[in-house]
């Protein structure tokens, strides 16, 4: 019988007391069983949201989490293994043109994502717009296809920490999402047990990121990257803005459509240059001695993108879903647009239908394209609801302009999507406007090996720099 119960660790974490080991260890065990019910556990979590754990605590729950289930071993393959994981963001489809463009460069990305979360989309949502195209792999499924792609984007199989996927699940609807702590063990648990040789973290600060200040997104990257270097993987984090949208899209099939527009050599120039910035890192983490834009530029990694689209069972070839009804959002009145609200869009990207919004969200028969029936299934409806922003801040507006396009499912939705992500206001001349470092870096030191250092990044982003 355990000496342990579950109100009995939730009071003493809600009283602020710190867990012992063991106690985490038999915490995290107990629910991956199923011993212990969703709402024990999402007391649980709302006690830690609100006291936290300190660095013993996270690296015992980070470690039960990973012990939890399985981890895997790349060390069959001849490339050097790297990924990256975004802490998400609104428009983030920075994941779709990096992973082959790494592939092309020479490394090996097993690139396992997760679903949205919170207003954020989720990269498998976005990918499943693309008609045929499967997220779950096998392990030797996935072996095959970095040895021969490169790339890999799918989803965690279910003996990689499956104590983080009931977890992360249940904080998408408890309002625990945004916990550093529960962020911290929920990437890195599965990063670690992934077994890649490099980790590059994206850790989006701004309005539309879970970190809405830059001390909380430096404390989230510190401890990442420190949880990553004890466990003997190579990490370094990035802050890089969210304070608006990345691109011009929001939406799972019109994401896909940007990405692929980057890997053609064009697309909006926030979302190349985050590329580059990101797969600059990854290339230095597996020792790659190569230029990520002049890779991209070549199209090489646009072949990577279709082969491993087609590994995966779809169709590059194939047309991307369309919304039936689309909503034109014009400026009320002539100014300048000052200032975008990326929290706003993403959660009007989520009202308008673009992601489920159900704890079980990940079952197969919500997610296919079409069902046993014939007639669309959510997956289409979702694939296609978005945003689609014309106006961009520090940009003059007209009156009667269109600031945004609402793809939608249905017409009800767009009268709760909301129009006001923007904010205009009257000027006679344009403002002076000076980029913001948009982006640190976080490295481990030599001297002491836990310890944390800073460093400015050179990549720098401002959303009056997006482009079609």
């Amino acid at each position: 019988m355990s000496p342990y119960t579950a109100v009995e660790l939730i009071r003493a974490k809600r009283d602020g007391k710190k867990l012992d080991d063991t106690a985490i260890q038999w915490l995290i065990s107990a629910y991956t069983h199923q011993e212990i019910a969703d709402e024990q556990m999402a007391a649980m979590a709302m006690a830690v949201f609100f006291r936290g754990l300190d660095d013993r605590e996270l690296a015992t729950w980070t470690q039960a989490m990973i012990a939890s289930g399985s981890r895997m071993d790349f060390s069959s393959l001849t490339r050097p293994t790297v990924d990256k994981h975004s802490t998400g963001g609104v428009g983030d489809k920075i994941t779709l043109p990096l992973a082959p463009l790494l592939a092309a460069c020479g490394a090996a990305v097993p690139q396992l994502s997760g679903r949205g979360l919170g207003h954020t989309g989720g990269t498998l949502d976005k990918l499943e717009s693309i008609p045929g195209w499967q997220a779950d792999v096998s392990t030797a499924e996935l072996l095959a296809q970095l040895d021969d792609v490169g790339a890999v984007i799918c989803a965690a199989g279910s003996g990689l920490a499956p104590a983080d996927k009931r977890l992360y699940a249940l904080r998408d609807i408890t309002g625990t999402v945004e916990s550093i702590p529960l962020i911290a063990s929920s990437i890195m648990s599965k990063k670690i047990a992934e077994g890649a040789d490099g980790l590059v973290l994206d850790v989006k600060v701004g309005s539309g990121a879970f970190m809405k200040n830059l001390d909380d997104a430096r404390a989230l990257a510190t401890r990442m990257v420190a949880l990553g270097t004890a466990a003997g993987v190579r990490t370094v984090a990035l802050l890089t803005d969210m304070s608006t949208p990345l691109g011009c899209t929001v939406g799972n099939a019109l994401e896909v459509r940007e990405a692929i527009e980057v890997l053609a050599g064009g697309g909006p120039r926030d979302v190349v240059e985050l590329t580059v910035t990101l797969a600059n890192e990854m290339a230095s983490l597996a020792g790659l001695d190569v230029d990520p834009a002049q890779v991209l530029a070549s199209g090489q990694a646009m072949d990577v993108w279709r082969r491993m689209i087609r590994a995966q069972g779809g169709d590059p070839d194939a047309p991307l879903p369309t919304a039936q009804f689309t909503e034109e959002i014009t400026a009320p009145t002539s100014g300048v647009v000052t200032a975008m609200d990326a929290m706003a869009i993403g959660t009007a990207s989520w009202r308008l239908g673009a992601r489920p919004s159900k704890r079980h969200r990940t079952s197969r028969s919500r997610y296919r394209i079409a069902g046993s029936s014939g007639r669309p299934c959510r997956c289409r409806d979702a694939a296609a609801s978005a945003a689609h922003r014309h106006a961009r801040s520090f940009r003059r507006c007209p009156r009667g302009s269109p600031r945004c396009h609402h793809h939608r499912r249905a017409p009800a939705h767009c009268s709760s999507a909301g129009t006001r992500p923007y904010r205009i206001e009257r000027a006679t001349r344009l403002p002076r406007i000076q980029s913001l470092s948009s982006s640190r870096r976080y490295r481990p030191r030599r001297e002491p090996p836990r310890k944390l250092q800073s460093r400015s990044c050179q990549h720098r982003r401002s959303s009056s720099h997006a482009r079609h």
